[in-house]
């Protein structure tokens, strides 16, 4: 019997390496192969397809073929002088344009989807005793009830208001805050050499000034210098 099985055994092992290492495979199994091989490649991270330009890559790439640029925008005259003497002295000549544009004012703090006004009642008790003033109840939001925390030019001033909202208790939310108004901006020329100034070189905007900003002139962008009055 025992020799009835080792005999078996042997067999079976001779079959296997005869199946393995002797006979070629069939043609459909070595095409079924080469096609699994093909439908998924192993790439290095670095051989990956780029990914498509970002929204700010793609504004950047605008300014970068624009032959004018608008920097601003200014509400108070006096804010647009400020700047365009900063031009001058870096060998920039400008010129005013009024325009009526949604502008970034600055970041907007606040504490929004509050249950129901007395919770913003409280919200606003509670912050105000916290050292916070410029807080307000926000009745615009019809998703709920809100308080605002008040808009600052500065991000850091910003941060430093939602962190003390945090330590009251809230959850401050952070964005920009838009308003469409009559602002100045002021128009420069590409020069010759492809210079264009720089909103480093500027500075920083001064006390009560938006923030500024950087965009490609527009179309109808004519070369006429104005002075509209200082908005109140």
């Amino acid at each position: 019997m025992r020799i009835l099985f080792l005999s078996l055994l042997l067999a079976n092992v001779l079959f296997l390496a005869w199946t393995r290492w002797v006979v070629e495979p069939q043609p459909a199994a070595r095409a079924a192969a080469a096609a699994g091989s093909a439908l998924h490649p192993i790439r290095l991270a670095r051989e990956q397809p780029a990914a498509v330009e970002a929204a700010p890559v793609a504004v950047a790439n605008d300014l970068q073929a624009a032959t004018c640029m608008s920097i601003g925008p200014f509400i108070a005259p006096a804010h647009a002088d400020l700047a365009r003497l900063q031009l001058e002295r870096l060998g920039f000549a400008s010129r005013r344009r009024i325009s009526q544009d949604e502008v970034r004012v600055g970041y907007w703090v606040r504490i929004p989807n509050l249950a129901t006004p007395a919770d913003a009642t409280n919200a606003l008790a509670t912050l105000q005793a916290a050292g916070l003033t410029d807080v307000s109840i926000f009745d615009e939001d019809l998703a709920g009830a809100m308080v605002s925390v008040g808009v600052y030019a500065d991000a850091g001033k910003a941060a430093e208001v939602a962190a003390a909202v945090q330590r009251a208790g809230f959850t401050p939310e952070t964005s920009d805050r838009l308003r469409r108004l009559e602002v100045l901006w002021l128009d420069v020329d590409r020069q010759a050499n492809g210079g264009m100034p720089s909103l480093d070189a500027l500075g920083a905007p001064p006390e009560g000034a938006l923030p500024y900003d950087m965009r490609a002139c527009p179309a109808s962008s004519g070369v006429a210098d104005v002075t509209p009055p200082a908005n109140p």
